[in-house]
């Protein structure tokens, strides 16, 4: 079962008592149990924590996202130790073998396209769609001819206008990255989780990057997001909408042929990814498939 998330606000105090967080502010106490929370989001900065919260939340696996001064994800705070045989997973995730790392990051390609195509579909954008659907079969080991950057140009063009560029500074930008962070702070979770380190990607390989694999494995999640705020098509980036976006999380979806809370489909999915690197199997990776037209009139949006 998959929990809402929480956020906090205003000016608080946050800390932990026999199995609840307790929050205090100036509307009073509130207490709400571990068990029910999957996502807790500090959007202000003037929200004071203790350590004795922070390693409960911790140990429970629950997400904990920082937002900066402009209330924007900024940080997560991740486990140093997810599972009891994270050394040997350390050694096994660094001898990785190219070719295996080349051939995952290939069918995240594709299956990231597969999800854009039906975003496209869903908002009627058929000579988009058309075009991906040929770029989906140009896909090469390790992506070497990069369709998926070329698939995100036509995509994007498509589905927010061709005046559209992801370097801008708009709300719809403000929203992607926002419906973003929060799902890649779900996929690394995931990763500590299952014992592996979030730093040694199998295509991102950035050195400033602490979240390079976490950057890899959030990919086929991420039209899910487009899809979200293409719906919401927002002109302000404020409460209201971050409150829509991080609801993404308790929406279903289908994988390994049943529906699951998305946050229970990243776990199903990392956990499948990650162990088809140890076995050298990407054929038994089990992909999210996104039913869109269910979310056309969503409540959650």
């Amino acid at each position: 079962m998959s929990w809402p998330g929480v956020t906090v606000s205003s000016l608080s105090k946050l800390d932990y008592k026999m199995d609840y967080l307790v929050v205090r502010n100036t509307d009073g106490v509130k207490r709400i149990h571990l068990s029910e929370i999957s996502v807790l989001m500090i959007e202000s900065t003037a929200v004071s924590l203790t350590a004795y919260l922070l390693c409960e939340l911790n140990k429970r696996k629950i997400d904990i996202i920082f937002c900066d001064e402009r209330r924007l994800p900024y940080g997560m705070l991740l486990p140093l130790y997810g599972s009891h045989n994270a050394s040997l997973k350390l050694r096994e995730q660094i001898q990785w073998k190219d070719p295996v790392k080349a051939a995952l990051w290939a069918e995240i390609v594709r299956e990231k396209i597969v999800g854009q195509i039906a975003v496209l579909e869903s908002e009627d954008c058929m000579e988009a769609a058309s075009l991906l659907c040929g770029y989906l079969e140009e896909v090469q080991p390790g992506d070497a001819t990069n369709r998926e950057g070329h698939a995100a140009k036509v995509y994007f063009n498509a589905l927010f206008g061709k005046a559209f560029s992801r370097e801008q500074e708009n709300a719809w930008n403000a929203a992607l990255d926002y419906g973003y962070s929060i799902v890649l702070s779900a996929v690394a979770r995931e990763i500590t989780a299952c014992g592996y380190s979030t730093q040694l990607g199998v295509f991102h390989d950035n050195m400033f990057n602490k979240l390079n694999l976490a950057c890899d494995l959030v990919e086929p999640f991420r039209p899910l997001v487009d899809h979200a705020v293409r719906q919401m098509a927002p002109e302000k980036l404020e409460h209201d909408e971050k409150m829509q976006l991080v609801q993404i999380l308790n929406r279903q979806i289908l994988i390994d042929g049943s529906r699951q809370y998305m946050l229970n489909a990243i776990r199903i999915f990392v956990k499948s990814a990650l162990d088809a690197m140890r076995e050298e199997n990407i054929s038994s990776v089990r992909w999210p498939v996104y039913e869109l037209q269910i979310y056309a009139n969503d409540d959650l949006l």
